[in-house]
């Protein structure tokens, strides 16, 4: 599998040249890239990313910096896929309309998760393992399910946790 037309920043690591598929895409410095993983021509992964094996990056997805992207993650881009259009005839890349995806700073995307088409998902966000994300993600949010809904944010879960190391001491 290639890598072809690619901007690769500075000590960007591929762990595996030879099982990636890496087209007309951006990736910033220092990010991470393990096996068998898609990115596509027009995604941008910003820098010190790390894009576990498997994932799937689809055209107009752009990831920010020190995005954590978990095994077997899946992005999509057409809000009606379909193989043919109306008339029956095959469609073609002028058959449908590429619906962009944002994912904010530091966010982090769970293992197996599937991220629909045209949404943000904020700063500081965690998408649960096998989460759906069918709508925008607000900044600190953790959402988890399917479809995934906001069960917490990050805020919250840290304080709770440094509370329970104090009783712990």
């Amino acid at each position: 599998m290639p890598i072809t037309n690619c901007t690769l920043g500075p000590n960007v690591t591929v762990t595996h040249p030879d099982l990636v598929n890496l087209y007309g895409c951006e990736v910033g410095a220092g990010s991470r890239i393990g096996p068998f993983v898609e990115i596509q021509a027009g995604s941008v992964v910003g820098a010190d990313c790390k894009v576990s094996s498997h994932s799937f990056i689809c055209e107009g997805v752009t990831l920010e910096d020190g995005v954590f992207v978990g095994h077997g993650v899946m992005f999509t881009n057409d809000v009606y896929p379909a193989a043919t259009n109306a008339d029956g005839t095959l469609k073609g890349s002028d058959d449908w309309t590429c619906e962009p995806t944002h994912v904010g700073r530091g966010a982090a995307i769970g293992s197996n998760a599937t991220i629909l088409c045209g949404l943000r998902i904020g700063t500081g966000a965690l998408i649960g393992a096998g989460a759906v994300v069918t709508r925008d993600v607000p900044d600190g949010a953790i959402m988890a399910g399917v479809p995934a809904r906001r069960i917490g944010t990050q805020e919250a879960f840290k304080n709770e946790h440094s509370q329970n190391l104090e009783t712990q001491s």
